[in-house]
């Protein structure tokens, strides 16, 4: 029963502010997993949700003069609203001041507290509002100029707090929990993100508060009507509570049964420890098994600044909607940002990805294919019974992006998956142009069809294989060729079969599949002016050519070897590279050396890789960081090697 289902979770939302651009990437991420195992005919739960207990909260109500719950619920719309909007398709929205939730907490609390992994003393330390986060300032805060402590993420000042509180024996669990990470190597993609956390946990975990006399607006903690239970504490059950746990009908209990456990959560970056470390000794105190997965992405960012809600008016989700269109907001976001690593978002590569890919390359493909058929009356495509050679190799070229796309979806690295899907798009383009039906239609309707044919089959693919990422785009796609979206139907399998034998009767489409977005020159220019007035401030603080320690931890360079190597046409000085780095997946990079090393020079060759520069654009085609070489006096390159062989993946330090 549990073989074919997927539980998928967003992290809940602070409702202290409207849906940003970086909580629109987490919920999409959810969303297009969903989907993508949708598409493989699994069962299917997404969760997502609104956290509404805690100290900003608090703070928050009491600024706009409202009670703390009448406040959250005027906020559930506009997350309901943009969720809508973009074509979340959740099972679910929990929000943690639901009372099913609420008694749920408050059960797990006294189990806890019976069993004795809860117990009441003093805490005295740092906290940051923003995080609802307890800081240990050697571990985690870094100084201002004053010499305060100041949160990394927030960059302000942290409260010292000294007050009564319970506290969670999470020292108790340090070896199991490193226990866990042993046998689950994978628990965290991607892998980097494991190294930081098993040495927070290998450096001693400290019991955790788990309450807070403070704030008034929480959950009661049982027993006690002084304090209130911590916020993630609160929050971090909702996984758990939406799908039945801690209630006592038998619908319920069957519920969690099926669901849990979860096989990914989503999230980002800062809140990784929380569901890591926190909450694996959470479930492990209640005797509830383990998530299979987290997902944890970087941030989008905006020249040096990560996206937040005080940045997101400028890139407000419902404004970039009308711009662009919503799923050509979705494709940008997916193909755009690294899962690994920091994702640079700017209005001006928007604009030029969605006319690059989807109006140049996918929309006037489809379009002319369609325009050409129809003007030479061939509106019904049947399969020949064989292929001629160049259809032929366009067909096997589809099987090997199926099968690498595939994979990469199913690893979540969504930009990777879909920079292949677009290598393809772009060499059924070149099949047009090369067997140039236009001549074919009147030279030999044979072959004409047997063309046309196979770009309908290409198409069909690309299609049925996007639909997660673009699902009201792809369906209006596979219904231009004469077939209806079908959830019930396996796309994924039908794919990798190619057996390329349907018929396609096709359809005249009332306007173009895509359309170039009209973004106003004032939000472009706002944006540069905002980098720019940046770029200012840092050179007025720091002498030219040189960098900080802050500015050189940044960069990450890993250990790699050189699987592939082969020129680029029509560029005389690139080669396109393909990178095995080991647990961080296979890159692929463009690079400036064609004059310096043949191909057969380089194959085999271990080099570094600065792995977390944002990627860029070469020749049509993604590039995803940098080969670093070292340039001799006379010009010449030399591949920047290391000392003694090294695994591939090894951080350069």
């Amino acid at each position: 029963m549990k073989k074919n289902k997927f539980y998928i979770t967003t992290p809940i939302y602070y409702v202290n502010s409207k849906p940003h651009l970086g909580t629109l990437y987490s919920t999409l991420l959810a969303d297009v997993a969903a989907r993508w195992h949708k598409l493989k005919t699994e069962d299917v739960f997404f969760l997502t949700g609104t956290d509404e207990h805690g100290q900003k909260i608090q703070e928050k109500a009491e600024e706009v003069g409202m009670d703390p719950k009448a406040f959250c619920d005027s906020m559930i719309p506009g997350f309901e609203k943009v969720w809508k909007q973009y074509g979340i398709e959740y099972n679910k929205f929990i929000r943690t001041t639901d009372e099913y939730h609420e008694k749920a907490v408050v059960n797990w609390i006294k189990q806890l507290h019976k069993q004795g992994d809860i117990y009441k003393s003093t805490y005295t330390g740092l906290y940051c509002v923003p995080c609802e986060n307890f800081i240990v300032a050697s571990h985690d805060s870094e100084q201002n100029e004053e010499g305060k402590s100041v949160c990394p993420i927030h960059k302000r000042v942290l409260d010292e707090i000294a007050e009564e509180s319970y506290f969670f024996r999470l020292s108790a669990y340090q070896d199991q929990l490193l226990e866990f990470y042993e046998k689950n190597p994978n628990f965290i993609t991607p892998q980097e993100r494991m190294q930081e956390v098993l040495s927070f946990v290998k450096s001693g975990l400290k019991d955790l508060s788990i309450s807070r006399k403070s704030v008034s607006w929480g959950i009661p903690f049982p027993g006690d009507s002084e304090h209130t239970v911590y916020v993630w504490g609160d929050a971090l059950n909702n996984y758990i509570t939406a799908i039945g746990y801690g209630q006592s009908d038998k619908k319920s209990k069957e519920s969690f049964e099926h669901w849990w456990p979860a096989d990914v959560h989503v999230m980002a970056k800062d809140i990784v420890r929380f569901h890591a470390v926190y909450w694996p000794a959470f479930l492990m105190a209640a005797g509830v098994p383990l998530p299979k997965k987290l997902l944890v992405h970087g941030f989008i960012l905006m020249g040096q600044d990560k996206m937040s809600k005080s940045r997101g008016g400028m890139v407000d989700p419902g404004q970039l909607a009308e711009w662009c269109g919503v799923e050509p907001v979705r494709y940008y976001l997916m193909r755009q940002m690294p899962i690994s690593h920091d994702g640079q978002f700017t209005l001006k590569e928007l604009e030029e990805r969605i006319s690059g890919d989807l109006a140049n390359n996918l929309g006037n493909l489809l379009n002319r294919t369609l325009v050409l058929a129809r003007n030479n009356k061939m509106n019904e495509i049947v399969a020949p019974e064989v292929f001629e050679p160049e259809a032929a190799a366009l067909r096997k070229k589809c099987k090997e992006m199926v099968s690498f796309y595939s994979e990469e979806m199913d690893k979540y690295h969504y930009h990777i998956a879909l920079a292949q899907m677009w290598k393809f798009i772009s060499e059924v383009n070149a099949f047009f142009h090369a067997q140039e039906p236009w001549k074919l239609a009147k030279e030999n309707k044979e072959l004409f069809v047997e063309i046309i044919s196979a770009v309908c089959h290409s198409l069909y693919t690309v299609g049925s294989l996007l639909w997660p990422v673009m699902p009201n785009k792809m369906e209006e796609l596979l219904a231009a060729l004469g077939h209806t979206f079908d959830i019930g139907s396996n796309y994924e399998a039908q794919a990798r079969a190619n057996e390329w034998k349907m018929t396609f009767t096709l359809q005249k489409m009332d306007s173009p599949l895509f359309t170039r977005p009209e973004i106003p020159e004032l939000a472009q220019d706002k944006q540069e002016d905002k980098k720019t007035s940046k770029e200012k401030e840092v050179k007025k603080v720091e002498t030219p050519d040189q960098i900080t320690i802050h500015d050189f931890i940044k960069v990450k360079m890993i250990v790699g070897t050189i699987k592939a190597c082969e020129p680029v046409k029509g560029s005389d000085k690139l080669y396109k590279l393909q990178v095995d780095l080991g647990k961080h997946g296979m890159r692929q990079i463009f690079s400036g050396i064609a004059k310096d090393f043949t191909p057969e020079q380089l194959i085999g060759k271990q080099g570094t890789v600065v792995a977390n520069l944002a990627p860029r654009k070469m020749m049509g085609e993604e590039s995803q960081g940098m080969m670093l070489f070292a340039k001799n006096e006379d010009g010449s390159l030399r591949l920047l090697t290391v000392g003694e062989a090294a695994s591939d993946g090894s951080l350069v330090s």
